[in-house]
C-alpha cells in the first residue's frame, strides 16, 4: 500500500459544490483513471481518501491537499497522467508527491490558512485601512459562532489590505485552522463591519506542521 498527497485547484462550477459532493467528484475521477484504489474495512467500505480542510461552500482554492491511499505501488507520473484527463471541470492537479503510511492525518496537522477575500466596498483606502487596525489592535474580539462564544482576535494572525479601487477591496488573511480552534474570513469581515458586503472568499493555501 502506498499513499499519495494530491495539491489541488478547486475554481469555477465547483465552486458552489458541498464538501460531500467534492469528494463524490474525486471518487469518480480515480475510478476512471484506472488508480487502484485502497478501501476502509467495515460493512460499507470506502476509497481511502482524506482532504486537509472542507472549503465553505462558494470559496476557491488554489493549494488544496487530498490524500489518496492505493492497495499497490504507482508512480507518481503514471498516476498524475491518468489522473488529469479525466478530471471534473474546475479541479486542477498542481502536484503529486507520495508521503509516508505513519504520517498523522492532515486534518490534525493543519494549523492556519491564508486567504484572499475581494469585498464590494466603495470607501477610500485610508479609512479601509483603519478599520484593519482597529481590529488588530483590539485585545479581544468577541464574537459567535452556532451558539457558541469565543475570542476571535487571537485566531487572526494577519489582516492586511491588499489592493483598493473599481468599488472593491482585496484584503489577506492569514487565521488559524486547528481542530476546535478555526477562523472563518466571513466573521473577520462581519468584525470589520463589512459583513453585509458582497465578497468573494479564495483560499491560497493551507500551513501544515512540518
Amino acid at each position: 500500500m502506498i499513499r499519495l498527497r494530491i495539491t489541488f485547484s478547486k475554481d469555477g462550477p465547483l465552486a458552489y459544490t458541498s464538501h460531500l459532493d467534492l469528494m463524490r467528484a474525486w471518487e469518480r475521477a480515480l475510478r476512471r483513471a484506472g488508480a487502484p484504489l485502497a478501501y476502509s474495512h467495515g460493512f460499507n467500505p470506502r476509497p481511502r481518501l482524506q482532504l486537509a480542510g472542507a472549503l465553505p461552500l462558494g470559496y476557491t482554492g488554489e493549494a488544496e491537499l487530498l490524500d489518496v491511499w492505493l492497495e499497490r505501488p504507482m508512480s507518481v507520473e503514471e498516476f498524475a497522467k491518468a489522473l488529469s484527463p479525466v478530471l471534473s471541470e474546475g479541479l486542477r492537479v498542481g502536484q503529486v508527491r507520495q508521503v509516508s503510511l505513519n504520517e498523522p492525518a492532515l486534518q490534525t496537522r493543519t494549523v492556519s490558512a491564508e486567504y484572499r477575500v475581494t469585498v464590494e466596498w466603495g470607501e477610500p483606502s485610508e479609512q479601509i485601512k483603519a478599520r484593519v487596525e482597529c481590529v488588530l489592535a483590539a485585545e479581544n474580539l468577541p464574537h459567535e459562532r452556532r451558539g457558541k462564544q469565543y475570542d476571535l482576535r487571537p485566531l487572526i494572525e494577519r489582516l492586511e489590505v491588499e489592493q483598493v479601487g473599481g468599488g472593491e477591496v482585496v484584503l489577506g488573511m492569514k487565521l488559524v485552522a486547528r481542530p476546535g480552534a478555526t477562523a472563518r474570513p466571513e466573521a473577520v469581515l462581519e468584525v470589520l463591519r463589512m459583513g453585509d458586503a458582497f465578497a468573494r472568499y479564495h483560499r491560497q493555501r493551507l500551513l501544515c506542521e512540518v
